[in-house]
């Protein structure tokens, strides 16, 4: 039987091959554990959820962030390659073919197939009890959760399961929100009844990644995205705003986001984090934060260069930014009509900051003096996410929810509303819907 550090070198190994290939997702390993030994124990399924982690922070963020920032105007597509280019122009130039399109579907699914075998098998292992037990369970329904939540948030409709013995089947978006949503509830559920333990943390987590926090923090995001605002509050108010969550890389398993753009040179930011110039504020510490020089013009466009927390090869990434939180609260709280002094709070709590975000980010901006009307804070709300979630996959949900303007009026914002099927799900499965028109 293989010792569990050679089940993590196996895991860490995988997950630099999917990364660097960009390619098909089950590579044949001749000197892997074989399923049987990987689920079924207890070294095994540690290893596994190490290695789900691990992929998702490499892989499916690499898919989940770029991709989608490109087609919601954050990022600027330079490369020559024909699957970068057909992303860049979006709308019908971009094909059922293309192979970015392949990839964030194909990802997500792999990481919900990982979480599922992971659900499925833990509670058998005999030797898996506890803290231990409970945090590799939660883990697994976080990551099932982040994997739909992409899915609904590029796609009209995804599935909620894979299937290993037929053609999976497709909900509408707000379903595979709420399957996102469920998933994420049983892993809180889970954690309140037993605590992770510090076997755990030593041996999945690691220091850095707060699985609790996160769990409170992807609940408050999807359950806003879902329009589901007081359930949205509630989860926010459980986030520890003094603590961070983050993905940690390393030579082996580097930064997706800087080895796409510094080593791959396949994006440049766009000027103002692709905000209209009316809405973009001169002297917010943000713009230098995550942007700066050299400055270029591709195709008449204005490009920056990179920084943030993309600025080298082994830079942590957060799981979720702390004044993301603050935002949800204002936002759900002018969503369901509520106090609109309690909303501009949390908002001028994130433009007026200037030190102890854990991260580091600070507005520093005055506070805001703008109409304090629903209509014009939701506006507010945004232009803060814009700034303040920089190239977190967020800003093209963002950019549909609050009903800026897109195709096939406009593609300033954004280049297209939802993504077309990949073509291999089309050929392999009867039940793919028909594309979206844009």
């Amino acid at each position: 039987m293989k010792n569990i550090r050679t089940y993590l070198k196996i895991g860490v190994l995988a997950c630099s091959l999917l990364v660097t290939s960009g390619c098909e997702l089950d590579i044949p390993n001749p000197n892997a554990a074989s399923d049987l030994e990987v689920l079924t124990s207890r070294e095994g399924i540690i290893a596994y959820s190490v290695g789900l982690r691990q992929f998702y922070s490499t892989a499916g963020i690499e898919a989940a962030y770029l991709y989608p920032a490109v087609t919601g105007r954050e990022l600027k597509g330079i490369a020559t390659f024909t699957n970068i280019l057909e992303l860049e122009a979006g709308g019908s130039a971009l094909p059922t073919f293309n192979g970015n399109i392949l990839n964030i579907w194909s990802r997500m699914q792999r990481t919900m197939s990982m979480s599922e075998q992971i659900l499925e098998s833990a509670p058998t292992i005999e030797t898996l009890t506890g803290g231990t037990l409970s945090g590799i369970l939660a883990q697994a329904h976080l990551f099932k959760a982040m994997a739909l939540g992409t899915l609904a948030l590029s796609f009209e409709q995804a599935n909620t399961e894979t299937s290993r013995t037929g053609a999976v089947t497709f909900k509408p978006r707000a379903e595979v929100l709420a399957a996102a949503i469920s998933h994420l509830e049983e892993g809180i559920a889970l954690l309140n009844a037993t605590p992770a333990s510090q076997e755990f943390t030593t041996l999945v987590a690691g220091t850095a990644f707060d699985l609790k926090n996160t769990l409170y923090a992807y609940n408050a995001r999807f359950n806003l995205f879902a329009g589901n605002y007081a359930a949205a509050l509630t989860n926010a108010n459980l986030v520890d705003l003094t603590k961070k969550s983050e993905y940690v890389y390393s030579t082996l398993s580097p930064n997706p986001i800087y080895n796409t753009i510094f080593v791959l040179n396949y994006f440049r930011p766009r000027d103002r984090f692709g905000l209209p110039q009316e809405l973009f504020e001169t002297g917010d510490a943000r713009y230098n934060f995550y942007l700066t020089t050299p400055d270029a013009v591709v195709n008449g466009d204005p490009v920056k260069t990179l920084r943030g927390f993309f600025s080298t090869l082994t830079s942590n990434i957060p799981v979720y930014l702390t004044d993301e939180i603050k935002l949800i609260k204002a936002e759900a709280i002018l969503r369901s009509n509520g106090n609109l002094n309690e909303a501009l709070a949390q908002i001028n709590q994130v433009r007026t900051q200037t030190s102890g975000d854990p991260f580091g980010i600070h507005a520093g901006l005055p506070a805001y003096s703008g109409p304090v009307t629903r209509e014009a804070l939701l506006l507010e709300v945004y232009k803060q996410r814009s700034a303040e979630l920089y190239l977190t996959g967020l800003k093209w949900e963002d950019s549909r929810r609050f009903n800026r303007p897109g195709p096939p009026t406009s593609t300033a914002e954004r280049n297209r509303n939802y993504y077309p099927y990949p073509d291999q799900e089309r050929l392999n499965n009867p039940n793919t819907p028909a594309d979206p028109a844009i």
